[in-house]
């Protein structure tokens, strides 16, 4: 039998399982300094995070990180909600067609995401990844 496998839509509980095995396996240095975020699924960016994250209309949102980065915290930092990185499970979901590959995907977004929370922009980010 040819043709392309493509995943069926993954339940949440088992996408939200490969998001913390992700989380798990980052570096000890990064868990170490992670502080104050909460990592969050949804199914698809609401038209208000895609709004604010400023990406094209024809760009996929994958995740987003929301909050101030360390680099920004002064020492009236405190007492503040958790900033926020949100995997979209949807979205990667269609970039993929293995859970393998999903798994893949969700290490690198969440890896970028962290990233933002210690205060690596996107142009930092893609030189880096260059």
């Amino acid at each position: 039998m040819g043709g392309i496998f493509v995943i069926s839509a993954m339940e949440h509980d088992e996408f939200a399982r490969l998001v913390a095995k992700a989380l798990e396996n980052l570096p000890q240095e990064f868990l170490d300094r992670l502080e104050n975020v909460d990592v969050v699924v949804e199914d698809y960016p609401t038209s208000e995070q895609l709004e604010e994250s400023g990406l094209e209309h024809d760009t996929t949102l994958l995740g987003l990180y929301e909050g101030v980065p360390q680099t920004e915290r002064t020492s009236g930092y405190g007492m503040v909600l958790p900033d926020k990185i949100t995997l979209f499970q949807k979205p990667i979901e269609a970039k993929c067609r293995s859970v393998g590959e999903v798994y893949t995907e969700v290490k690198r977004t969440l890896r970028h995401e962290v990233a933002h929370h210690f205060g690596i922009s996107d142009e930092s980010l893609r030189k880096l990844e260059g």
